[in-house]
């Protein structure tokens, strides 16, 4: 069955998420202060599926976004067909209802797609002051998927509040070829080292991010994979690892 919000806690940090729409989590707060490191949007969000589980376009997407933290698949970006199948934009994961089970400090989360023969299964577990997240995928088709697999943790609220840092284990750097709003001061198709980028101006500096600002690169060739952002009155900071194996690229829209 599908439940309602679904909040885990301990001493240090609460988690809340929404099974019927993508299993987004939709809150992480730090209990000792209060303060929250997840973004939010400024309208209301439709709190139920997308009816056909498939966003046409990023529009309709956005109708059931929150800010928060969902999970992309098994397609990203754009609304596609592959091999006669329609995937909607950001991937069924994202906006369709999850079975759920939770205990006092974890979660589980299962479902069966319809677009590709995939169950996933997602455990989140709470460890002291850190959010652990594995997730299984068992196939029941008789042949080989492409798919497209990540997760689209969007940060603000009180983490950026203030002035932050960022920092990361990437070494390289590319920019979005085509994404080029006039906020963007980086040359589009660029390539560097983290954190100074060429810009159109001069060299940007991707760790010290200022208004205004819009662009998109993508981080790689990671030592370890990680990044984190810490707000510069050092209140309140988040990092976030994972698996470079599974994940080696990540995509950094400030």
């Amino acid at each position: 069955m599908t439940a309602p919000l679904l909040t885990i806690a301990n001493d240090h940090i609460s988690v809340t998420l929404n099974p019927r729409v993508g299993g987004t989590i939709i809150s992480i707060i730090h209990r000792p202060s209060g303060l929250s490191v997840l973004g939010t949007v400024p309208w209301p969000a439709i709190d139920e599926p997308i009816a056909s589980l498939a966003a046409r376009d990023e529009p309709e997407w956005l109708t059931r976004y929150t800010g928060g933290w969902p999970l992309i698949f098994p397609n990203g970006g754009d609304a596609c067909i592959v091999d006669g199948v329609f995937h909607g934009f950001h991937g069924e994961a994202s906006i369709a209802p999850w079975s759920a089970v939770a205990r006092a400090d974890e979660i589980e989360l299962t479902r069966r797609f319809t677009v590709v023969p995939v169950e996933m299964r997602r455990h989140l577990r709470l460890e002291d002051d850190v959010l652990v997240m594995r997730e299984h995928l068992r196939m029941g088709g008789d042949r080989p998927l492409d798919v497209m697999w990540g997760h689209h943790p969007t940060l603000g609220s009180d983490l950026l509040a203030g002035p932050v840092e960022i920092t990361t284990g990437a070494r390289q750097v590319t920019v979005d070829q085509t994404y080029d709003p006039a906020a963007n001061p980086l040359r589009p198709g660029a390539t560097g080292h983290w954190p100074v980028m060429p810009g159109k101006t001069g060299p940007v500096d991707l760790s010290q991010p200022s208004d205004p600002l819009a662009s998109l690169v993508y981080l790689h060739d990671f030592d370890t994979a990680w990044i984190a952002v810490r707000r510069m009155d050092n209140d309140i900071a988040v990092r976030l690892s994972w698996d470079a194996h599974r994940f080696p690229c990540a995509w950094l829209w400030v």
